[in-house]
């Protein structure tokens, strides 16, 4: 089981086939289907004294003349085992010296401590389960290229112990978010991945072909239409965990596939949200860490309720000196720019609305690391969005912001048929003038509303952001298992 390392991956796989075919000469079928009775390494270990079965991957091999020493991994952890070779039948001994690291196989013997004071297996029987071709790469040197971790996430898996631990607290904090929900009374639902009319946020989609309907389709970039549909015919507490997908640029914050949870929430507004969301985030971080202080890198991000709360125009005006109380048109917020010389590139940008966002992620959610509520956007900036009653240039929303990233978007949900239906037709124009992530209207939802819907409430979190921040992750790329790449040479 040696590795050597220096040879060339074609000449280390050649080695190991010719050791697959004198496993099958002996007689021994390299994949069996069946595995026998085990226990988990964990329990194993636990158990200390007395005999085991179990089984899992080799993961290292040391030879002191007639008796040999492996190291053998399952999911629960790690035990050494050791081969006698008096201990074995002749065939036996000679399977163990085909077997490399990687491979698969089943062992029962008895727990002993040796000199060294490691608790080990003496093996008296050994079954091989899967035969490895392919070399890991050294445990010494790492798998530490990003590209190839990504790519090779199996291998990344097998030697990178912290990255395994990442997903199964992001398992966890998926089940803690439907607990939470669940307990509450909402109603999980499924709507449609693929969307005859694309909408719910300003995005750029993905389109497809459907060949028996001979229609192009669009993969979701949000399911809010649909969960919406779904509170104007009667339901009044729904939620969904679901991919989107946004044919949009590649960061450490954006890929172009990602997992949203949204709920719609009848008679609520989103002040009953904030609070809401404080209970949830305790609730989920506290099941993660036992507090709503997450270590994220240097940083302690503060979790605890209530959460600090700034106006857009307030922060707008502290990070680029533009107020958006005076500036209300995009003529005027376009030359007051340019005459403040702001760097920033603003000319393939058209709209006050997006020209606000452009200015809000240029200068004020960079600089936002403590989690902090943001409140009163222009209403031009979400056309799904309710107007405040007491202003209406503002929305009735918010965004919770950490650590630069956007984790919680919310607002008052626009019922109003006929304002929604013009304020689309204001984003098509937008698109006409080439605003590439405009929505477009929908009139089958128009008309969903026409039916009538009930004041409502409307919460979107992006999980894998969420979970960079719970793991003190810098790129979404280490929250998701397999995340969008440029195709391999």
């Amino acid at each position: 089981m040696q590795e050597q390392s220096t040879r060339p991956l074609d000449e280390l796989r050649k080695v190991r086939i010719e050791k697959l075919e004198k496993i099958k000469r002996l007689g021994i079928n390299p994949y069996p289907s069946k595995t026998p009775e085990r226990i988990e390494i964990l329990k194993a270990v636990k158990k200390k004294e007395g005999s085991v079965a179990v089984a899992g991957r080799l993961m290292g091999r040391r030879s002191h003349g007639k008796i040999v020493f492996s190291d053998l991994r399952d999911e629960s952890g790690q035990i050494q085992l050791a081969f006698k070779e008096d201990a074995l039948d002749k065939k036996t001994w000679a399977l163990l010296q085909l077997l490399d690291i990687g491979d698969f196989v089943w062992v029962s013997g008895d727990l002993f401590v040796t000199k060294a004071g490691e608790l080990t297996v003496q093996i008296n029987k050994l079954i091989l389960l899967s035969k490895s071709i392919r070399p890991l790469p050294s445990e010494h040197f790492g798998f530490k290229d990003e590209e190839e971790r990504y790519r090779q996430r199996y291998v990344d898996l097998i030697l990178n112990q912290d990255v395994k631990e990442v997903f199964v607290k992001r398992a966890k904090v998926i089940k803690y978010l439907r607990e939470f929900m669940d307990k509450s009374d909402f109603l999980e639902v499924e709507t449609p991945v693929l969307q005859p009319i694309y909408g719910g946020a300003s995005a750029k989609p993905f389109i497809t072909h459907h060949n028996a309907l001979d229609t192009d389709l669009y993969l979701r970039i949000s399911d809010e239409l649909y969960l919406k549909r779904l509170i104007v015919g009667g339901f009044e507490k729904v939620y969904e965990i679901s991919k989107v997908f946004r044919n949009e640029g590649i960061d450490r914050s954006h890929n172009p596939e990602f997992t949203m949870m949204e709920f719609y929430w009848s008679y609520a507004n989103y002040e009953d949200l904030i609070l809401y969301s404080e209970k949830m985030f305790s609730y989920v971080i506290k099941g993660l860490y036992n507090s709503t202080v997450v270590k994220n890198g240097d940083e302690e991000l503060n979790f605890t309720p209530p959460w600090p709360r700034k106006t857009f125009r307030d922060l707008l005006l502290k990070g680029a000196g533009l107020d958006v109380d005076i500036l209300t048109s995009e003529e005027t917020l376009r030359a007051q720019i340019k005459k403040s010389k702001l760097n920033v590139d603003i000319k393939d940008v058209v709209g006050y609305g997006p020209l606000c966002d452009k200015l809000y992620k240029e200068f004020v959610r960079p600089n936002i690391l403590q989690p902090t509520l943001i409140l009163d956007y222009p209403s031009e900036m979400i056309a799904l969005a309710k107007r405040k009653d007491e202003n209406q240039r503002r929305i009735a929303s918010f965004q919770l912001v950490a650590k630069g990233y956007e984790l919680i978007k919310a607002y008052n949900e626009l019922n109003d048929p006929v304002d929604q239906k013009q304020r689309w037709e204001e984003e098509e124009k937008l698109g006409k003038r080439g605003f590439a992530e405009s929505m477009v209207l929908d009139e089958d939802y128009i008309r969903a509303l026409e039916y009538g819907m009930p004041p409502t409430a409307g919460w979107g979190l992006g999980i894998d952001r969420f979970i960079s921040i719970l793991t003190g992750k810098n790129s979404l790329k280490e929250t998701i298992l397999f995340p969008t790449l440029r195709p391999e040479k």
